[in-house]
């Protein structure tokens, strides 16, 4: 009896295991005739097999308001990448149901009758909803051929292996937390082209690729009409216009996703698996505030250094409830002759689009005299390039401010106005733009009179100006931002980068007592602040010179952000005292372990090699704006405690917009032995400098002694000599196959303790890198992706 017992109990057991089993197996199936509740959203849910993706109703905390989703399960925000209904949520009582005739149908919780949204599968066949690891939806018939797919009609997010066709277009969310569909889009344009534009209430303006340049210019080609892009599962998108881009962090096992933010700006996120948060890896925009219609009519973006809405002299926000839609004159904009008008003048300030006159070589007078002739006119853009560009302005959309932009918007107003310009009116801003003050021109006829002019700029001294100033970090530091980025991976990184006192870094310290390193730009001293974080502070030598390069250092720090670039928490600007304050790397700079006795082994080297063409990468074709190092060179490369390199000394980058062909230096920059020949042929100075840097660089990893010794200037056309013989040598040697070129060109103090197959890889590479002509050379992100394929090899051991 007993025996019969343990029978049973082991009998039912199994019925339970198996059950179990069965209910697991199917989490991520919904058969037809079954439905999902809302009521039961907790467990009614479809699971991928590999429980990377979640589908089932998801709702927003404090709402009773419901999505039927797709999202990712082990983000820490569970982040959305597909909606069925996200312009109709729906209640407590509703439901996604497979019918019987095949259909998916979502009812409401009103009228069971009213089909919030459908699949129109209707007599098709199906017999089973799916969701697949690659997080798309699908509809089955019985022999398992899709019928139906969420990945065909996308919301704001792209997924690995998702076609983007013709029919296709992403459409940005309409704020955080607001689903409902906004007014951004990613599409094919007629043209073949893929573009980004702005689809508002007001106007439609397209904004990305750049518009000052041609389809070609923009490296796309508008002869394919196929339409296709993909983004494949390494991180790497291609388009049939020849669109082409790559995350930095390029390569299999990582969650990515390609999101058309609520910002306006495209971007593609991978997913940190040990933290939940997403970082971004690329983005279309450099400068966010290029972005047409993110601050709304009369709005201008300005970045403090976040990019922010405010609101010109002469006007306040439309709606407080909702920033995006711009700013309101406070005044009646009549056309009476009787009344007198003044121009409010905004310096690098421009408004895109709406020009109702554009003229060349004219005076200011003449360019005013236009826009008060005309009715119609708003303001008007005078640019100061040598030739008196004017635009008379009928609308003002697309506002930004801009250093680049040399010239100023004018904004047409009654004299009666009192305008108040010393407070910059942010919609919803923390830190003020410190910028130059308007200048106003009063006009009766054709009389000019100077009414005001202010200067933020660095009033130092000023008792009134710093109580401004601190009453409105009090006020401002109240109110969260108005044009924000929508993930934690792109926040500026302000909260950490701060403005030092010198006597603070003094005390840091000791007086500068601990030197780490000299530069040409200054030295590098070891300091712990009060919070006993430990750093680097730099202290830039000339002051002349060293406040060029400051500047060119801080005008960097705002935008780059990346593990293979070293971390700046702060800068001092002091009297005449310059310095930059950045972490403190534990393992000190490449030279110190690549040309001395401390040998850094192969498995480090190719980590090296494979992290400074990552920072070199991002810095060249990802960060927020494009940043030429034109110093790489082994002092330039620290190692921190896991050997993982950090590209440091942006003192001699030269910052230039994205998507410009051409860049020109003033004068020669960077290292003997590892500059281009560009420098000394006065050819214009392209990121291609850097890529032959870090052949040299490469190389030399590889071979573990310097090419060429640039210290020793007496001998340098010896040494320049070298380098070359010994890429002619390689080259000799590739071109006919030699067995033995890596074990001749490798160190040997490696003993033969590297992998052939990495160490013939970097070869080929820095050749590659060095060549004279620079339009042979790979870019960076290529070279990421070469030294990607063989990342995980094993080094072999050398018989002789």
């Amino acid at each position: 009896m007993a025996h019969q017992t343990v029978v049973s109990s082991s009998k039912l057991t199994f019925f339970f295991m198996f059950v179990f089993s069965l209910c697991f197996a199917t989490a991520n199936t919904l058969n037809r005739g079954s439905s999902l509740s809302v009521k039961n959203a907790h467990s009614d849910l479809l699971t991928s097999p590999d429980k990377s993706f979640t589908c089932g109703f998801y709702g927003v905390p404090g709402r009773n308001a419901y999505w039927f989703s797709i999202w990712f399960t082990n983000s820490k925000d569970q982040t959305v990448v597909w909606m069925a209904n996200r312009d109709r949520p729906v209640g407590l009582e509703s439901r996604v149901s497979l019918r019987r005739d095949g259909s998916m149908v979502l009812t409401n919780h009103v009228d069971v009758t009213t089909i919030i949204w459908e699949t129109g599968t209707g007599s098709t066949g199906v017999d089973r909803a799916q969701l697949l690891n690659s997080g798309n939806l699908v509809l089955k018939d019985p022999n398992g051929t899709i019928l139906w797919r969420s990945f065909d009609f996308p919301t704001d997010t792209l997924l690995p292996n998702q076609p983007f066709t013709k029919s296709s277009t992403l459409v940005s969310n309409l704020g955080r937390g607001n689903f409902g569909a906004g007014y951004f889009n990613f599409y094919f344009d007629n043209d073949n082209v893929l573009k980004l534009m702005y689809n508002g209430p007001d106007i439609s303006s397209l904004y990305w690729p750049d518009l000052d340049y041609s389809v070609f210019q923009n490296g796309r080609n508008a002869y394919n009409s196929s339409r296709i892009a993909v983004l494949d599962e390494l991180g790497s998108f291609s388009s049939s216009d020849e669109l082409q881009f790559s995350a930095i962090d390029m390569g299999s096992r990582v969650k990515r996703r390609l999101t058309l933010d609520y910002d306006g700006n495209l971007r593609l996120y991978s997913l940190n698996s040990s933290t939940g948060l997403w970082v971004i890896t690329w983005q279309a925009m450099a400068a966010p505030c290029k972005v047409h219609g993110i601050c709304g009519r009369n709005g201008i973006c300005v970045y403090t250094p976040a990019p922010r809405c405010s609101c010109p002299p002469g006007y306040e926000v439309a709606d407080a409830s909702n920033l995006n839609l711009g700013c309101k004159p406070k005044f009646k904009r009549t056309c009476s002759k009787s009344q007198e008008e003044k121009f409010v003048q905004i310096p690098q300030v421009n408004f895109y689009g709406f020009d109702l006159n554009f003229s060349v070589a004219i005076s200011i007078d003449d360019c005013r005299q236009l826009c008060l002739g005309d009715c119609r006119c708003e303001a008007f853009s005078y640019r100061l390039n040598g030739e008196g560009w004017c635009y008379t302005k009928s609308a003002l959309f697309n506002g930004y401010k801009s250093p680049d932009f040399v010239g100023s918007i004018y904004l047409r107003m009654p004299v009666s106005l009192s305008v108040h310009t010393s407070k910059p009116q942010y919609s919803n801003a923390s830190i003020p733009c410190k910028t130059n003050g308007p200048a106003m021109y009063g006009t009766t006829g054709k009389r000019v009179r100077w009414v005001y002019l202010y200067s933020f700029a660095f009033a130092v001294g000023a008792v009134e100006f710093l109580f401004i100033v601190s009453g409105w970090w009090l006020l401002f530091r109240r109110h969260g931002s108005a044009v924000t980025p929508v993930e934690d991976g792109y926040r500026v990184i302000s909260s950490q980068f701060r403005r030092f006192r010198f006597n603070e870094l003094k005390s840091a310290t000791k007086n500068f007592q601990e030197e780490l390193g000299r530069g040409a730009s200054g030295s590098v001293y070891k300091g712990v602040l009060e919070d006993e974080r430990v750093v680097a502070v730099k202290k830039l030598a000339d002051i002349h010179q060293g406040e060029d390069v400051f500047w060119a250092e801080v005008s960097t720090i705002g935008k780059i952000n990346h593990m293979n670039l070293v971390r700046i928490w702060g800068f001092c600007s002091e009297d005449e005292h310059r310095l930059l304050v950045s972490e403190f790397v534990e393992n000190g700079s490449l030279d110190k372990h690549l040309f001395t006795s401390n040998l850094l082994g192969w498995k480090e080297r190719y980590k090296v090699a494979l992290g400074i063409a990552k920072g070199l990468a991002y810095l060249h074709h990802e960060c927020l704006e494009w940043v030429i190092h034109c110093d790489v060179k082994p002092e330039n490369i620290l190692l921190d405690s896991d050997f993982e390199p950090k590209i440091a000394d942006f003192g001699l980058a030269k910052l230039t917009q994205r998507d410009r062909l051409i860049s020109m230096f003033s004068q020669i920059r960077g290292t003997k032995g590892y500059m281009a020949p560009e420098w000394a042929m006065n050819l214009r100075i392209t990121a291609k400098v850097d890529v032959y840097s870090y052949g040299v660089l490469i190389l030399e990893i590889v071979k573990g002694i310097r090419l060429t010794s640039w210290l020793l200037e007496d001998i340098e056309e010896e040494q320049e000599a070298e380098l070359t013989k010994f890429v002619r040598e390689a080259k000799r040697k590739i071109q006919r196959g030699e067995e033995l070129l890596i074990e001749d060109v490798a160190d040997p103090r490696l003993e033969g303790q590297f992998s052939r197959n990495q160490a013939a890889k970097m070869v080929k590479i820095g050749i590659a890198c060095v060549e004279e002509d620079r339009s042979k050379r790979p870019t960076m992100d290529s070279v990421v992706k070469s030294l990607l394929e063989c990342e995980d090899e094993s080094y072999i051991h050398s018989s002789h």
